[in-house]
Protein backbone atom coordinates (compact mmCIF):
# COMPACT_ATOMS: atom_id res chain seq x y z
CA UNK A 1 0.00 0.00 0.00
CA UNK A 2 1.31 3.46 -1.04
CA UNK A 3 0.25 6.77 -0.82
CA UNK A 4 0.86 9.76 -3.19
CA UNK A 5 1.11 13.64 -2.73
CA UNK A 6 1.79 15.15 -6.07
CA UNK A 7 1.42 19.42 -5.46
CA UNK A 8 3.58 21.64 -8.00
CA UNK A 9 4.77 24.65 -6.74
CA UNK A 10 4.57 27.94 -9.19
CA UNK A 11 5.93 31.23 -8.34
CA UNK A 12 2.44 32.83 -8.46
CA UNK A 13 0.23 33.02 -5.71
CA UNK A 14 -2.69 29.90 -5.44
CA UNK A 15 -6.13 32.13 -5.03
CA UNK A 16 -8.32 30.46 -2.17
CA UNK A 17 -10.68 28.76 -3.86
CA UNK A 18 -7.25 26.11 -5.57
CA UNK A 19 -6.02 25.46 -2.18
CA UNK A 20 -9.52 24.59 -0.68
CA UNK A 21 -9.61 22.21 -3.90
CA UNK A 22 -6.37 20.98 -3.18
CA UNK A 23 -6.89 20.56 1.09
CA UNK A 24 -10.16 18.17 0.26
CA UNK A 25 -8.98 16.22 -2.77
CA UNK A 26 -6.68 14.95 -0.57
CA UNK A 27 -7.57 11.44 0.23
CA UNK A 28 -6.42 8.62 2.50
CA UNK A 29 -4.87 5.04 1.24
CA UNK A 30 -7.33 3.89 -1.94
CA UNK A 31 -9.26 0.48 -1.09
CA UNK A 32 -7.74 -1.22 -3.82
CA UNK A 33 -3.68 -1.69 -2.64
CA UNK A 34 -2.51 -2.52 -6.05
CA UNK A 35 -2.68 0.90 -7.44
CA UNK A 36 -1.48 3.41 -5.84
CA UNK A 37 -3.59 7.12 -5.43
CA UNK A 38 -1.88 10.20 -6.99
CA UNK A 39 -3.12 13.67 -6.71
CA UNK A 40 -2.22 15.43 -9.36
CA UNK A 41 -3.62 18.47 -11.90
CA UNK A 42 -5.32 17.83 -14.73
CA UNK A 43 -6.00 13.86 -13.74
CA UNK A 44 -9.20 11.87 -13.06
CA UNK A 45 -9.38 10.33 -9.64
CA UNK A 46 -12.10 8.04 -8.54
CA UNK A 47 -14.69 10.94 -10.34
CA UNK A 48 -12.78 14.08 -9.26
CA UNK A 49 -11.09 16.08 -12.20
CA UNK A 50 -9.37 18.87 -11.89
CA UNK A 51 -8.36 20.72 -15.40
CA UNK A 52 -4.87 22.33 -15.83
CA UNK A 53 -5.01 25.77 -15.92
CA UNK A 54 -2.27 27.54 -18.60
CA UNK A 55 -1.72 30.84 -16.05
CA UNK A 56 -3.02 32.14 -12.84
CA UNK A 57 -4.65 35.45 -13.46
CA UNK A 58 -5.16 38.23 -10.67
CA UNK A 59 -7.01 41.37 -10.80
CA UNK A 60 -5.60 44.65 -12.92
CA UNK A 61 -3.06 46.73 -10.71
CA UNK A 62 -2.14 43.64 -8.56
CA UNK A 63 1.03 43.32 -6.74
CA UNK A 64 4.31 44.47 -8.40
CA UNK A 65 5.61 41.13 -7.88
CA UNK A 66 2.87 39.08 -9.69
CA UNK A 67 3.02 41.52 -12.78
CA UNK A 68 7.04 40.56 -12.42
CA UNK A 69 6.23 37.15 -12.89
CA UNK A 70 3.44 37.38 -15.21
CA UNK A 71 6.15 38.92 -17.50
CA UNK A 72 8.35 36.24 -16.71
CA UNK A 73 6.01 33.11 -17.72
CA UNK A 74 5.26 35.24 -21.25
CA UNK A 75 9.06 34.84 -21.83
CA UNK A 76 8.77 31.35 -21.23
CA UNK A 77 8.51 28.98 -24.05
CA UNK A 78 7.21 25.12 -24.23
CA UNK A 79 10.67 23.35 -22.77
CA UNK A 80 10.19 21.06 -26.29
CA UNK A 81 11.15 23.63 -27.81
CA UNK A 82 14.72 24.44 -28.94
CA UNK A 83 15.88 27.46 -26.58
CA UNK A 84 19.52 27.52 -27.37
CA UNK A 85 21.46 30.96 -28.11
CA UNK A 86 22.08 30.18 -31.87
CA UNK A 87 18.12 29.01 -31.77
CA UNK A 88 17.42 32.44 -30.58
CA UNK A 89 19.51 34.55 -32.56
CA UNK A 90 17.74 32.54 -35.83
CA UNK A 91 14.57 33.80 -34.78
CA UNK A 92 15.52 37.04 -34.04
CA UNK A 93 17.12 37.27 -37.60
CA UNK A 94 14.97 35.26 -39.95
CA UNK A 95 11.64 36.33 -37.87
CA UNK A 96 9.17 34.24 -36.13
CA UNK A 97 5.24 33.65 -36.29
CA UNK A 98 4.86 33.78 -32.88
CA UNK A 99 5.46 36.76 -30.42
CA UNK A 100 6.41 34.69 -28.09
CA UNK A 101 8.94 32.71 -28.97
CA UNK A 102 10.11 35.79 -30.63
CA UNK A 103 10.05 37.73 -27.30
CA UNK A 104 11.81 34.73 -25.62
CA UNK A 105 14.54 34.73 -27.87
CA UNK A 106 14.82 38.67 -27.43
CA UNK A 107 15.94 37.67 -23.73
CA UNK A 108 17.77 34.98 -24.46
CA UNK A 109 19.98 36.80 -26.54
CA UNK A 110 20.35 39.40 -24.11
CA UNK A 111 20.81 37.84 -21.06
CA UNK A 112 23.87 35.98 -22.97
CA UNK A 113 25.15 38.93 -24.78
CA UNK A 114 25.55 40.52 -20.85
CA UNK A 115 27.34 37.53 -19.73
CA UNK A 116 29.82 37.81 -22.56
CA UNK A 117 29.95 41.93 -21.89
CA UNK A 118 30.33 41.27 -18.23
CA UNK A 119 33.30 38.76 -18.77
CA UNK A 120 34.95 41.12 -21.60
CA UNK A 121 34.47 44.35 -19.46
CA UNK A 122 36.42 42.23 -16.26
CA UNK A 123 39.65 41.05 -18.68
CA UNK A 124 40.00 44.72 -20.22
CA UNK A 125 39.87 45.83 -16.71
CA UNK A 126 42.51 43.50 -15.49
CA UNK A 127 45.00 44.28 -18.70
CA UNK A 128 44.38 47.94 -17.80
CA UNK A 129 45.35 47.32 -14.45
CA UNK A 130 48.66 45.31 -14.99
CA UNK A 131 49.31 47.73 -17.79
CA UNK A 132 49.25 50.29 -14.75
CA UNK A 133 52.25 48.42 -13.29
CA UNK A 134 53.87 47.56 -16.21
CA UNK A 135 54.65 51.00 -16.70
CA UNK A 136 55.81 51.40 -12.74
CA UNK A 137 58.04 48.72 -13.30
CA UNK A 138 59.63 50.38 -16.62
CA UNK A 139 59.92 53.67 -14.76
CA UNK A 140 61.31 51.33 -11.66
CA UNK A 141 64.08 49.44 -14.36
CA UNK A 142 65.71 52.95 -15.01
CA UNK A 143 65.85 51.50 -19.02
CA UNK A 144 67.62 48.23 -18.15
CA UNK A 145 67.55 46.23 -21.34
CA UNK A 146 67.49 42.62 -18.55
CA UNK A 147 65.22 44.21 -16.24
CA UNK A 148 62.19 45.61 -18.68
CA UNK A 149 63.09 42.14 -20.49
CA UNK A 150 61.92 40.36 -17.30
CA UNK A 151 59.13 42.64 -16.43
CA UNK A 152 57.30 41.74 -19.41
CA UNK A 153 58.28 37.98 -18.70
CA UNK A 154 56.80 38.45 -15.25
CA UNK A 155 53.93 40.49 -16.60
CA UNK A 156 53.21 37.66 -18.86
CA UNK A 157 53.02 35.01 -16.45
CA UNK A 158 50.78 36.88 -14.78
CA UNK A 159 48.33 36.95 -17.08
CA UNK A 160 48.21 33.74 -18.08
CA UNK A 161 47.68 32.54 -14.23
CA UNK A 162 45.20 35.19 -13.88
CA UNK A 163 43.07 34.20 -17.23
CA UNK A 164 43.01 30.64 -15.97
CA UNK A 165 42.47 31.60 -12.72
CA UNK A 166 39.47 33.76 -14.25
CA UNK A 167 37.87 31.22 -16.91
CA UNK A 168 37.19 29.01 -14.24
CA UNK A 169 35.66 31.57 -12.09
CA UNK A 170 33.36 31.84 -15.35
CA UNK A 171 33.26 28.16 -15.70
CA UNK A 172 31.98 27.96 -12.06
CA UNK A 173 29.10 31.05 -12.42
CA UNK A 174 28.44 28.89 -15.65
CA UNK A 175 27.55 25.82 -13.08
CA UNK A 176 25.63 27.84 -10.61
CA UNK A 177 23.16 29.23 -13.12
CA UNK A 178 20.30 27.15 -14.26
CA UNK A 179 17.83 24.80 -12.52
CA UNK A 180 18.94 21.71 -10.50
CA UNK A 181 16.85 18.92 -10.65
CA UNK A 182 17.08 17.37 -6.55
CA UNK A 183 15.88 14.63 -4.98
CA UNK A 184 16.10 14.57 -1.23
CA UNK A 185 15.21 11.45 1.29
CA UNK A 186 13.56 11.96 4.78
CA UNK A 187 13.06 15.63 3.38
CA UNK A 188 9.86 16.76 6.22
CA UNK A 189 11.93 18.01 9.19
CA UNK A 190 15.52 18.96 10.49
CA UNK A 191 18.01 19.12 7.97
CA UNK A 192 16.25 17.35 5.11
CA UNK A 193 14.27 20.40 5.14
CA UNK A 194 16.65 22.76 5.45
CA UNK A 195 18.73 21.81 2.43
CA UNK A 196 15.20 21.54 0.09
CA UNK A 197 14.33 25.42 1.22
CA UNK A 198 17.79 26.19 0.61
CA UNK A 199 18.17 24.38 -3.09
CA UNK A 200 13.95 25.63 -3.57
CA UNK A 201 15.26 29.30 -3.29
CA UNK A 202 18.59 28.66 -5.08
CA UNK A 203 15.81 28.35 -8.04
CA UNK A 204 15.98 24.43 -8.00
CA UNK A 205 13.43 21.61 -8.60
CA UNK A 206 13.33 19.69 -5.30
CA UNK A 207 11.26 16.34 -4.55
CA UNK A 208 10.53 15.96 -1.04
CA UNK A 209 10.00 12.45 0.64
CA UNK A 210 9.35 10.37 4.17
CA UNK A 211 7.15 7.79 4.73
CA UNK A 212 4.43 10.24 6.05
CA UNK A 213 2.35 11.75 3.46
CA UNK A 214 0.68 13.97 5.91
CA UNK A 215 4.56 15.31 6.56
CA UNK A 216 4.76 15.43 2.86
CA UNK A 217 1.77 17.45 2.39
CA UNK A 218 2.65 20.04 5.13
CA UNK A 219 6.14 20.19 4.15
CA UNK A 220 4.94 20.78 0.51
CA UNK A 221 2.94 24.17 1.64
CA UNK A 222 5.80 25.22 3.91
CA UNK A 223 7.89 25.68 1.37
CA UNK A 224 5.58 27.22 -1.31
CA UNK A 225 5.23 29.40 1.17
CA UNK A 226 9.18 29.99 1.63
CA UNK A 227 9.43 30.46 -2.32
CA UNK A 228 6.50 32.88 -1.98
CA UNK A 229 8.65 34.93 0.50
CA UNK A 230 11.57 34.39 -1.72
CA UNK A 231 10.31 35.48 -4.50
CA UNK A 232 8.64 39.16 -2.97
CA UNK A 233 12.35 39.73 -1.93
CA UNK A 234 13.78 38.85 -4.93
CA UNK A 235 14.80 41.33 -8.00
CA UNK A 236 16.26 41.07 -11.24
CA UNK A 237 18.39 37.97 -12.28
CA UNK A 238 17.25 36.26 -8.58
CA UNK A 239 13.59 36.92 -9.53
CA UNK A 240 14.13 35.10 -12.91
CA UNK A 241 16.06 32.08 -11.34
CA UNK A 242 13.31 31.62 -9.08
CA UNK A 243 10.31 31.03 -11.86
CA UNK A 244 11.74 28.00 -12.57
CA UNK A 245 11.79 26.49 -8.80
CA UNK A 246 9.61 23.82 -8.39
CA UNK A 247 8.54 21.19 -5.47
CA UNK A 248 6.57 18.30 -5.29
CA UNK A 249 6.47 14.92 -2.65
CA UNK A 250 5.64 11.44 -2.52
CA UNK A 251 5.74 9.42 0.52
CA UNK A 252 8.08 6.64 0.81
CA UNK A 253 9.78 4.44 3.24
CA UNK A 254 13.30 4.18 2.29
CA UNK A 255 13.42 0.72 3.53
CA UNK A 256 10.85 -0.59 0.89
CA UNK A 257 12.87 -1.55 -2.45
CA UNK A 258 9.06 -1.47 -4.24
CA UNK A 259 8.72 2.34 -2.30
CA UNK A 260 12.22 3.21 -3.51
CA UNK A 261 11.66 2.40 -6.92
CA UNK A 262 7.98 4.39 -6.88
CA UNK A 263 10.07 7.45 -5.77
CA UNK A 264 13.03 6.90 -8.50
CA UNK A 265 9.75 6.45 -11.05
CA UNK A 266 7.96 9.56 -9.41
CA UNK A 267 10.90 12.00 -9.62
CA UNK A 268 11.97 10.96 -13.07
CA UNK A 269 8.33 11.63 -14.85
CA UNK A 270 8.28 14.49 -12.55
CA UNK A 271 11.47 16.41 -13.19
CA UNK A 272 12.68 14.22 -16.65
CA UNK A 273 16.13 13.52 -15.01
CA UNK A 274 18.06 13.75 -11.47
CA UNK A 275 21.11 16.22 -10.93
CA UNK A 276 21.39 15.86 -7.49
CA UNK A 277 20.08 12.47 -5.11
CA UNK A 278 20.70 12.83 -1.59
CA UNK A 279 20.29 10.35 0.90
CA UNK A 280 19.64 12.19 4.14
CA UNK A 281 17.00 9.85 5.87
CA UNK A 282 18.28 8.33 9.08
CA UNK A 283 17.36 7.59 12.50
CA UNK A 284 19.43 6.79 16.09
CA UNK A 285 16.76 6.05 18.53
CA UNK A 286 18.78 7.60 21.25
CA UNK A 287 21.83 7.58 23.84
CA UNK A 288 22.24 4.06 25.34
CA UNK A 289 24.33 1.14 25.77
CA UNK A 290 23.57 -1.84 22.98
CA UNK A 291 21.76 -3.80 25.89
CA UNK A 292 19.22 -1.34 26.04
CA UNK A 293 18.17 -1.35 22.41
CA UNK A 294 15.49 -3.51 21.43
CA UNK A 295 15.28 -5.66 18.22
CA UNK A 296 12.79 -3.27 16.83
CA UNK A 297 15.01 -0.31 17.77
CA UNK A 298 18.21 -1.90 16.00
CA UNK A 299 16.00 -3.03 12.65
CA UNK A 300 14.91 0.21 12.14
CA UNK A 301 18.22 2.05 12.53
CA UNK A 302 20.19 -0.51 10.09
CA UNK A 303 17.39 -0.43 8.05
CA UNK A 304 16.81 3.24 7.10
CA UNK A 305 20.74 4.39 7.78
CA UNK A 306 22.27 1.64 5.85
CA UNK A 307 20.29 -0.52 3.54
CA UNK A 308 17.60 2.22 2.86
CA UNK A 309 20.95 4.49 1.62
CA UNK A 310 22.21 1.10 -0.28
CA UNK A 311 18.75 0.79 -1.97
CA UNK A 312 18.34 5.02 -2.77
CA UNK A 313 21.96 4.86 -4.07
CA UNK A 314 20.98 2.02 -6.53
CA UNK A 315 17.98 3.35 -7.98
CA UNK A 316 19.86 6.63 -8.34
CA UNK A 317 22.61 4.97 -10.28
CA UNK A 318 20.11 3.44 -12.57
CA UNK A 319 18.48 6.25 -13.62
CA UNK A 320 21.82 8.85 -14.12
CA UNK A 321 23.74 5.83 -15.86
CA UNK A 322 20.75 6.26 -18.58
CA UNK A 323 20.70 9.91 -18.94
CA UNK A 324 22.53 12.34 -20.74
CA UNK A 325 23.27 14.80 -17.90
CA UNK A 326 26.06 13.44 -14.95
CA UNK A 327 24.30 12.87 -11.55
CA UNK A 328 25.66 13.33 -8.44
CA UNK A 329 25.00 10.54 -5.63
CA UNK A 330 25.19 12.06 -1.75
CA UNK A 331 25.44 9.60 1.18
CA UNK A 332 25.36 11.30 4.70
CA UNK A 333 28.28 11.03 6.94
CA UNK A 334 27.82 10.65 10.62
CA UNK A 335 29.31 10.04 13.93
CA UNK A 336 31.63 6.63 13.47
CA UNK A 337 31.75 7.04 9.82
CA UNK A 338 35.66 7.01 9.90
CA UNK A 339 35.61 4.21 12.05
CA UNK A 340 36.54 5.50 15.27
CA UNK A 341 34.45 4.14 18.57
CA UNK A 342 30.91 5.35 18.93
CA UNK A 343 29.92 4.36 22.52
CA UNK A 344 26.06 4.81 23.41
CA UNK A 345 25.39 4.96 19.38
CA UNK A 346 26.82 1.31 18.59
CA UNK A 347 24.49 0.75 16.16
CA UNK A 348 23.87 4.43 14.45
CA UNK A 349 28.06 4.23 14.28
CA UNK A 350 28.20 1.09 12.46
CA UNK A 351 25.89 1.99 9.73
CA UNK A 352 27.85 5.24 9.14
CA UNK A 353 30.92 3.17 8.74
CA UNK A 354 29.18 0.99 6.02
CA UNK A 355 28.50 3.88 4.35
CA UNK A 356 32.01 4.91 4.12
CA UNK A 357 33.17 1.00 3.05
CA UNK A 358 29.84 1.61 0.37
CA UNK A 359 31.42 5.28 -0.65
CA UNK A 360 35.01 3.05 -1.44
CA UNK A 361 33.67 0.14 -3.70
CA UNK A 362 31.00 2.37 -5.75
CA UNK A 363 33.86 4.89 -6.60
CA UNK A 364 35.95 1.99 -8.42
CA UNK A 365 32.45 0.84 -9.72
CA UNK A 366 31.35 3.81 -11.21
CA UNK A 367 35.02 5.25 -12.33
CA UNK A 368 34.54 4.76 -15.83
CA UNK A 369 30.96 6.71 -15.69
CA UNK A 370 28.92 10.11 -15.64
CA UNK A 371 27.48 9.01 -12.12
CA UNK A 372 29.47 10.79 -9.23
CA UNK A 373 29.58 9.38 -6.09
CA UNK A 374 30.26 11.80 -2.99
CA UNK A 375 29.53 12.15 0.66
CA UNK A 376 28.22 15.12 2.79
CA UNK A 377 29.36 16.07 6.37
CA UNK A 378 26.99 18.10 8.11
CA UNK A 379 28.80 17.88 11.27
CA UNK A 380 26.33 18.08 14.50
CA UNK A 381 23.21 19.65 13.64
CA UNK A 382 20.45 20.54 15.82
CA UNK A 383 17.71 17.93 14.98
CA UNK A 384 15.49 15.56 16.90
CA UNK A 385 18.24 12.97 15.41
CA UNK A 386 21.02 14.22 17.64
CA UNK A 387 18.81 15.79 20.72
CA UNK A 388 16.69 12.16 21.19
CA UNK A 389 18.06 10.38 24.61
CA UNK A 390 21.29 13.21 24.82
CA UNK A 391 22.02 13.84 28.62
CA UNK A 392 22.71 17.17 30.24
CA UNK A 393 26.19 17.12 29.35
CA UNK A 394 25.74 16.17 26.36
CA UNK A 395 23.75 19.01 25.75
CA UNK A 396 26.96 21.47 27.06
CA UNK A 397 28.93 20.15 24.35
CA UNK A 398 26.33 20.71 22.22
CA UNK A 399 26.66 24.40 22.96
CA UNK A 400 30.09 24.99 21.91
CA UNK A 401 29.97 22.67 18.34
CA UNK A 402 26.72 22.60 17.31
CA UNK A 403 24.75 24.76 14.53
CA UNK A 404 21.05 24.87 13.31
CA UNK A 405 20.15 23.14 10.31
CA UNK A 406 19.25 26.18 8.26
CA UNK A 407 23.38 27.58 8.86
CA UNK A 408 24.41 24.46 7.50
CA UNK A 409 22.38 24.13 4.58
CA UNK A 410 23.26 27.45 3.38
CA UNK A 411 27.24 26.38 3.43
CA UNK A 412 26.31 22.88 1.84
CA UNK A 413 23.82 23.22 -0.89
CA UNK A 414 26.09 26.11 -3.23
CA UNK A 415 29.04 23.33 -3.05
CA UNK A 416 26.61 20.54 -3.68
CA UNK A 417 25.01 22.25 -6.59
CA UNK A 418 28.68 22.43 -8.79
CA UNK A 419 30.44 19.58 -7.45
CA UNK A 420 32.30 18.12 -10.06
CA UNK A 421 33.81 14.30 -10.71
CA UNK A 422 33.39 11.86 -7.85
CA UNK A 423 34.61 11.49 -4.67
CA UNK A 424 34.10 14.41 -3.15
CA UNK A 425 33.62 15.42 0.43
CA UNK A 426 31.31 18.22 1.16
CA UNK A 427 31.67 19.17 4.75
CA UNK A 428 30.88 21.70 6.93
CA UNK A 429 32.59 21.04 10.20
CA UNK A 430 35.81 22.18 8.26
CA UNK A 431 38.67 21.92 10.59
CA UNK A 432 38.90 25.74 10.83
CA UNK A 433 35.64 25.64 12.25
CA UNK A 434 36.66 23.45 14.26
CA UNK A 435 39.58 25.28 15.73
CA UNK A 436 37.53 28.72 16.05
CA UNK A 437 34.84 26.31 18.15
CA UNK A 438 37.45 25.46 20.52
CA UNK A 439 39.14 28.91 21.01
CA UNK A 440 35.68 30.40 21.29
CA UNK A 441 34.89 27.63 23.36
CA UNK A 442 34.12 29.50 26.83
CA UNK A 443 31.54 32.26 24.42
CA UNK A 444 29.76 29.89 23.46
CA UNK A 445 28.43 28.58 26.89
CA UNK A 446 25.09 29.03 26.91
CA UNK A 447 24.29 29.14 23.38
CA UNK A 448 21.87 26.90 22.60
CA UNK A 449 21.12 25.23 26.21
CA UNK A 450 21.52 26.33 29.73
CA UNK A 451 23.21 24.73 32.63
CA UNK A 452 19.71 22.29 32.99
CA UNK A 453 19.65 21.47 29.67
CA UNK A 454 16.83 23.33 28.46
CA UNK A 455 16.55 24.73 24.87
CA UNK A 456 17.56 28.27 24.72
CA UNK A 457 17.21 28.76 20.81
CA UNK A 458 13.99 30.11 19.32
CA UNK A 459 11.33 27.70 17.62
CA UNK A 460 11.87 26.84 14.07
CA UNK A 461 9.42 29.33 12.88
CA UNK A 462 10.60 32.16 14.43
CA UNK A 463 14.34 31.06 13.08
CA UNK A 464 12.71 30.47 9.59
CA UNK A 465 11.33 34.35 9.98
CA UNK A 466 14.86 35.42 11.01
CA UNK A 467 16.28 33.62 8.27
CA UNK A 468 14.13 34.49 5.84
CA UNK A 469 14.92 38.61 6.30
CA UNK A 470 18.70 37.21 6.13
CA UNK A 471 18.36 35.34 3.06
CA UNK A 472 17.06 38.72 1.94
CA UNK A 473 19.86 40.44 2.14
CA UNK A 474 21.79 37.60 0.60
CA UNK A 475 22.22 39.16 -2.72
CA UNK A 476 24.15 41.85 -0.95
CA UNK A 477 26.35 39.18 0.14
CA UNK A 478 26.62 37.66 -2.83
CA UNK A 479 27.27 41.30 -4.69
CA UNK A 480 30.22 41.31 -2.20
CA UNK A 481 31.48 38.18 -3.09
CA UNK A 482 31.32 38.16 -6.38
CA UNK A 483 33.41 41.37 -6.28
CA UNK A 484 36.07 39.42 -4.15
CA UNK A 485 36.20 37.06 -6.42
CA UNK A 486 36.34 38.98 -9.49
CA UNK A 487 39.27 41.67 -8.08
CA UNK A 488 41.22 38.52 -6.62
CA UNK A 489 41.88 37.87 -10.60
CA UNK A 490 43.62 40.98 -10.83
CA UNK A 491 45.31 41.44 -7.70
CA UNK A 492 46.79 37.92 -8.60
CA UNK A 493 47.86 38.94 -11.78
CA UNK A 494 49.34 42.69 -10.72
CA UNK A 495 51.26 40.92 -7.24
CA UNK A 496 52.47 38.48 -9.76
CA UNK A 497 54.24 41.36 -11.41
CA UNK A 498 55.15 43.34 -8.24
CA UNK A 499 56.86 40.38 -6.54
CA UNK A 500 58.92 39.60 -9.73
CA UNK A 501 60.24 43.36 -9.60
CA UNK A 502 61.10 43.59 -6.42
CA UNK A 503 63.10 40.58 -6.49
CA UNK A 504 64.79 41.47 -9.79
CA UNK A 505 65.58 44.65 -8.25
CA UNK A 506 66.91 42.96 -5.32
CA UNK A 507 68.94 40.55 -6.93
CA UNK A 508 70.63 43.53 -9.28
CA UNK A 509 71.54 45.33 -5.95
CA UNK A 510 73.87 42.39 -4.89
CA UNK A 511 75.61 41.73 -8.42
CA UNK A 512 79.14 42.77 -8.47
CA UNK A 513 79.73 46.38 -9.19
CA UNK A 514 76.91 48.02 -8.81
CA UNK A 515 77.64 49.44 -5.54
Amino acid sequence: MATVVKLHVFPESFNQHRTRLLRSSFFGPSNNSSSPRVLGFGHNYEGLSVKQCRAFRSEDGGDLKEKKIRTLKKNEVNPKRESGFWNSLKYILLGSKSDDVYRHAVVKVEEVLSVIAIQIGRYIVTMMSTGVILAIGFQMSGGDSQMDALIWYSWLGGIIIGTMIGSNMVLEEHCRAGPRNVVITGSTRGLGKALAREFLLSGDRVVVTSRSPESVEATIKELEENLKEGINNAVGPSLTKLSHAKVVGIASDVCEPHDVKRLANFAVNELGHIDIWINNAGTNKGFRPLLQFSDEDIKQIVSTNLVGSILCTREAMHIMRNQAKAGHIFNMDGNGSGGSSTPLTAVYGSTKCGLRQLQGSLLKECKRTIVGIHTASPGMVLTDLLLSGSTVQNRQMFNIICELPETVARTLVPRMRVVKGTGKAICYLTPPRILLALVTAWLRRGRWFDDKGRALYAAEADRLRNWAENRARFSFTDAMEMYTENTWLSVFSLSVVCAFIILSSTGNTNLPGTW
